[in-house]
């Protein structure tokens, strides 16, 4: 997470200096906070974080359009794949879309995935699932708008690795 200083403009540069964590943001929000409210530091720091975020998620997004588009095993907008690969912890790059569910279930032990259109009891959003089990394990997630959206589908990923499938 980004570190955005806030105070006085001579002990910012001194702070700064004395800083040693490695996502200390390098613009910091200048003058006396003591009469300013979080909600106002909040909105001042906002300004300065959202580019850096925008770039990033920009960033991800060529990355799965690079890789896609050269047929990679490394990229995928199937569910089928997505979701056992989030499970472990091959997804690097996740992407699904804002207002989207899609209902169903996975059992890791036999790596079976069923999708139901309606939600039925014992179901689990998927696209929530792949989110958390991301995250989890080290990977980023960008929850987007449709028209944000990298691929024609509601989940769009990048493997850390390809899938390498086992032969008995």
């Amino acid at each position: 997470s980004p570190l955005i200083l806030a105070g006085v403009d001579y002990l910012l540069p001194i702070s700064q200096q004395a800083n040693s964590y490695p996502y200390l943001v390098e613009q910091a929000i200048e003058g006396t906070t003591d009469e300013r409210s979080a909600e106002d530091l909040h909105q001042d720091a906002l300004r300065i974080v959202n580019p850096i975020f925008d770039a990033a998620q920009q960033q991800a997004i060529d990355r799965y359009n690079e890789l896609s588009g050269s047929g990679s095993d490394l990229a995928s907008d199937r569910m089928a794949s997505i979701i056992p690969a989030a499970h472990y912890g091959r997804v690097e790059t996740l992407f699904v879309c804002l207002g989207e569910q899609r209902w169903g279930t996975y059992d890791d032990n036999k790596n079976l995935l069923e999708q139901h259109d309606e939600s039925i009891p014992g179901d689990q959003d998927l696209l929530d699932q792949a989110a958390i089990q991301t995250l989890s394990n080290g990977g980023n997630v960008y929850a987007l708008e449709l028209e944000c959206m990298p691929a024609e589908s509601p989940i769009a990923a990048v493997f850390r690795y390809p899938f390498l499938a086992q032969i008995s």
